[in-house]
């Protein structure tokens, strides 16, 4: 912050809200946006099926700038990472450089074919094999696959592969064991691949006790499925002894990637012990996050779990790169084509653009932010596990639950301050959790403005809780039954 002036919370900050009818509501008898022949209504016209006439498809009649205008308002109703800080936990929702988006937007990129001959792609194939070795090196693993489209995608091709090396050694291999504070797509991947998911409880420090560990480990537990740093931001200290237990069992140790943020260019994974990791690179390696899409999850495996990986892998052959299926023990092909190319490419830039050592200070930056934001909330709002955390720290609404004021109340009133709310409710092994995601790229003065938001809902959660049960107040909508909208969407106005 420069200087003391205080910070303004008033309705100043409400600004231009346009509160847009559906399209259909709009509009008026006889407008149009284009101009076309007129006709009765049978006769043909020229390009134009009969059916997609307006006589016979109830379509709002509006000019061109009541479309535009429409459409642009309703652009201006979304919030993402380009309009403010998106502190949602587990999920790295960063900014990321334009500079990636311009190297994906290169005309040798984006109009590539994937079909294309492999003499004529030489360049797309060599900056994919970089991108192996570079994902390799910050993982500490031997071999990577760029086909996963997703985080979860990347999940079930390495649980495949694990479904595959058991397979391959004679063994019927049941039991994949996950701890309470996984990710949702851990249980979900392992039971996609048929096998039986058993939890595995975390212990007073947020963490895996081995000795729990080895009291489930028998001849049934095919792999464990874990992330660390951990889905309550902790690292998990005895990750060396765990992945001993698990081999000396005879099984495999997979790693969710998703909190690599935490990670890169300070740990490597593979040094841990771990066999198999995806990694997000739409969450750490620079792709705007969120809207469906694209994503990619590759996968990193070590050396004795190549031969399982996907087809076609690439391979140099006589000075070429090739695309190679021949490769009898693999699991197959996982996507169609490649691979999401237009990610990898951003994902190559970004890393040669910033570098190891700038990797290394993201990931520093990231971590300092989260306990920034730790040290200056933990006495307003409950800190279940009370210690250094990595990038990202998780909160709970005990203090606020006393006043009737829900994590659900405190998100919503966030977004009356120009705040994206944080991620609510997960991990679900701390109750009314508040999980927060600084990332390395939010600035000081953006920490400071979400702190004193933050201290003032706890304030108003004490002295005017029915202000924060009732949020948003400064919002184009107001509190929606989410619930309602779950379960009966409606997508379509009816035509009239």
């Amino acid at each position: 912050m420069k200087g003391d002036a205080p910070l303004d919370f008033s309705e100043a900050r409400r600004g231009l809200h346009f509160f847009e009818p559906l399209i259909f509501e709009m509009g008026g008898e006889g407008r149009v946006g284009i101009a076309l022949p007129q006709t009765s209504g049978e006769e043909e016209v020229p390009g134009i099926p009969r059916e997609f006439l307006r006589e016979h498809l109830p379509l709002p009649q509006l000019t061109e700038p009541d479309v535009v205008r429409h459409y642009t308002r309703l652009s201006q109703w979304n919030f993402c990472v380009d309009t403010g800080f998106y502190p949602l936990g587990s999920c790295t929702m960063k900014y990321n450089p334009r500079a990636s988006e311009d190297a994906a937007a290169l005309a040798g990129f984006e109009s590539i074919h994937p079909l294309a001959p492999e003499e004529a792609v030489q360049g797309a194939l060599t900056l994919m094999h970089r991108l192996e070795r570079m994902l390799a090196e910050i993982t500490g693993m031997d071999f990577v696959c760029l086909q996963p489209a997703a985080g979860a995608h990347g999940e079930l091709t390495g649980m495949l592969i694990v479904r595959a090396y058991h397979r391959e050694k004679g063994t019927q291999r049941s039991k994949v064991l996950i701890p309470d504070s996984a990710h949702g797509t851990n249980p979900a991947s392992s039971a996609l691949c048929g096998f039986q998911v058993v939890q595995v409880p975390s212990d007073k420090r947020g963490l895996l006790d081995p000795r729990t560990l080895a009291s489930m480990l028998d001849e049934d537990v095919a792999a464990i499925m874990l992330t660390n740093p951990n889905t309550l931001g902790l690292f998990e200290e005895d990750i060396l002894e765990v992945c001993h237990l698990v081999h000396e069992a005879g099984g495999l140790v997979y790693c969710d990637g998703a909190n690599l943020n935490a990670l890169c260019g300070v740990a490597r994974i593979g040094d841990m012990g771990i066999d198999l990791v995806h990694l997000n690179l739409h969450k750490t390696f620079s792709t705007p996050h969120g809207g469906g899409g694209p994503g990619a999850g590759p996968l990193a495996v070590k050396a004795h779990l190549e031969p399982f990986l996907p087809i076609p892998r690439i391979v140099e052959d006589k000075g070429l790169l090739v695309l190679k299926e021949d490769f009898p023990k693999s699991i197959g092909r996982m996507k169609a084509f490649w691979g999401h190319f237009s990610v990898m490419v951003r994902a190559y830039a970004y890393l040669l653009s910033i570098g190891p050592e700038g990797l290394r200070k993201n990931t520093e930056r990231a971590v300092l932010n989260a306990n920034y934001l730790r040290v200056k909330l933990k006495d307003h709002y409950h800190l279940p596990y009370e210690r250094i955390c990595k990038h990202e720290c998780v909160f709970s609404d005990k203090y606020q639950a006393q006043y009737g004021v829900q994590a659900l109340d405190i998100a919503k009133r966030l977004m009356d301050f120009g705040f994206h709310p944080p991620t609510i409710y997960f991990p679900l092994i701390v109750k009314g959790a508040l999980m927060i995601e600084p990332t390395e790229t939010e600035s000081p003065e953006t920490l400071e403005r979400f702190i004193e938001a933050m201290k003032e809902i706890a304030r108003e959660a004490r002295e005017t809780p029915e202000v924060v049960r009732s949020a948003p107040h400064l919002t184009s909508l107001r509190r929606l039954d989410e619930a309602m909208a779950a379960r009966n969407p409606i997508l379509s106005a009816p035509w009239k």
